[in-house]
């Protein structure tokens, strides 16, 4: 797959959520009734490798979060609903369910809170890290909730929605962070 704009005219990258991933990325076999966009994710894979080797500011959404992680090798719950006990499957772009940050956690400095009211709208859910990758946030029934570079990298990654959030000043925070990593890096090159 080309490109067809120039990307290397980009200063970040947003991966925004959407259908699930294709299972065949993470070794797993199709879901009954799952919308998958197979080109959707080659393209958004080629964008975040390009993101990844050229250290330019990342910030994933939802599908994107898990997306990120499954581009650096890691895998997937296909389905968590028969997995949840004190969560409710319902989804929803209201603030009802709880994350709970890591302290000392990137993700954690840039809302400035460790314990964060979110929604969810996903039924798929990482599972199995990808290379460099660590655990930042995890909701009441312990799934994922937040990625972050376990070493170098310019990138966060929430299974929530922060953008129909962004009344609420702590998910606010995502986009005002992703807006000043591109200065940072506007100002150094």
């Amino acid at each position: 797959m080309k490109h067809q704009w120039p990307i290397g005219q980009i200063d970040a990258l947003i991966v925004s959520g959407g259908d699930d991933i294709h299972p065949s990325l993470y070794g797993e076999e199709e879901m009954p009734k799952a919308q998958y966009d197979p080109m959707r994710d080659a393209l958004e894979q080629m964008h975040i490798a390009w993101a990844l080797e050229h250290q330019l500011p990342m910030l994933g959404i939802c599908r994107g979060t898990q997306l990120i992680n499954v581009s650096l090798g890691g895998s997937l719950h296909s389905d968590i609903r028969g997995r949840r006990k004190m969560t409710s499957n319902r989804g929803t772009v209201l603030p009802r369910k709880t994350a709970a940050l890591r302290a000392k956690s990137a993700l954690g400095q840039v809302v400035k809170a460790s314990r964060l009211r979110i929604n969810s709208l996903h039924h798929q859910a990482i599972d199995d890290l990808g290379e460099n990758v660590r655990v930042v946030a995890r909701d009441l029934d312990g799934f994922v909730q937040g990625i972050e570079p376990a070493g170098q990298g310019l990138w966060l990654g929430v299974q929530w929605h922060p953008e129909y959030l962004f009344y609420r000043t702590h998910h606010l925070r995502l986009f005002k962070w992703l807006v000043q990593q591109c200065r940072q890096t506007a100002q150094g090159a």
